[in-house]
């Protein structure tokens, strides 16, 4: 908005005063128009448009807050409107500021009321740039926002199609051998991939792509689990999870290590044909952390006894527990294999 631009609507009932403020503010570079009350103001500011109002409080008719008003209700983007108002009315000053004049001037004698009033309008307009500078930068920042989170969400998206192509690749090379510990050892495999994949498809499903909520990923993530094991074994799993977010990368480690303490219980809790149930919760504990739970009432750990297995798991375990912070410790007292997990929010 160029100075030269700069349209003013001048409403005052005092006729002398219109003139020797359409000339002071010509002279400063303003192109004037002049209404003699709140009427005709409210006319010439509906068939044109102005960058800056300048409006008189006592007018006979329609009086200065009730054009002040009128002009803000009509627009929704009306002109910023400086307050003309006396040298001893600052309540009425105060009251048109809050009705929704950018500011207001105060009636004096002489060339310091143009200069005040130009020194207003300068600061109005000023203030009306920086509020449209500011609603762009801020749709800018929104768009820019809806991008990234559409990119993140196709990354995830592809990311989850990628692991579960890989865990279609390794379900087929395990269904083509006869080494029945090969065969275990990779459907291990495909259930980790399967844990880390379930993380994905929780991101690009919600409108969160930095944190997952463990109570659905970990509802998913047993669910999966349950239909895996359901042909060998007969143990039944139970979850209670209350609702904690995290982010991805402690969501994946936590979920590791839930595949890897499940499908211990699964393979070594219970004998051959013996129906059990492995209990997982997910709880707060206390106001900065977490504990995880996950335990089974079958044969137990003798003490000092080596790991079942090749004792990879295990090792999966501590590892993925030292990449979030965590403890994580088996309760000697309870009947089968009991681990605490506790972990910083």
């Amino acid at each position: 908005m160029s100075e030269a631009a700069r349209r003013v609507l001048y409403i005052d009932d005092d006729e002398g005063l219109r003139r020797l403020v359409a000339r002071a503010l010509a002279r400063r570079g303003y192109e004037v128009s002049l209404a003699a009350g709140g009427e005709e103001g409210l006319a010439l500011a509906r068939e044109q448009a102005f960058d800056v109002i300048a409006l008189d409080h006592y007018m006979p008719g329609l009086g200065g807050f009730e054009t002040l008003n009128a002009l803000l209700v009509e627009r929704a983007d009306a002109p910023p409107i400086v307050y003309v108002t006396g040298s001893d009315e600052s309540r009425v000053a105060v009251a048109a500021l809050k009705a929704g004049a950018a500011d207001y001037v105060v009636k004096v004698v002489g060339d310091e009321f143009f200069d005040l009033l130009d020194s207003a309008f300068t600061q109005a307009l000023e203030q009306v740039r920086l509020r449209r500078h500011a609603a762009v930068a801020e749709e800018a920042l929104r768009a820019s926002n809806q991008r990234l989170q559409a990119l993140l969400r196709e990354v995830n998206h592809r990311v989850a199609n990628s692991l579960q192509l890989v865990s279609a690749f390794v379900h087929l090379q395990a269904a083509g051998l006869d080494d029945e510990a090969a065969r275990a050892a990779l459907g291990d495999t495909q259930r980790r991939i399967e844990a880390i994949g379930q993380v994905h498809r929780r991101l690009y499903t919600s409108d969160n792509v930095e944190a997952v909520d463990m109570a659905a990923y970990l509802d998913a993530l047993v669910r999966e689990l349950q239909d895996s094991w359901a042909d060998t074994v007969g143990a039944r799993l139970t979850l209670v999870a209350d609702p904690i977010s995290l982010g991805t990368d402690r969501a994946v480690s936590l979920g590791v290590i839930v595949n890897e303490l499940i499908t211990n219980a699964c393979k070594y809790a219970y004998a051959p044909g013996e129906n059990g149930e492995v209990r997982i919760s997910l709880r707060h504990d206390g106001e900065q952390g977490l504990r995880l739970i996950v335990e089974d009432d079958g044969c137990g750990l003798e003490p000092g006894s080596p790991a079942q297995g090749t004792g990879l798991g295990g090792r999966v375990i501590r590892a993925m527990a030292d990449s979030m912070g965590a403890q994580i410790a088996y309760d000697p007292r309870h009947r089968g294999v009991r681990a605490v997990l506790t972990a910083p929010l």
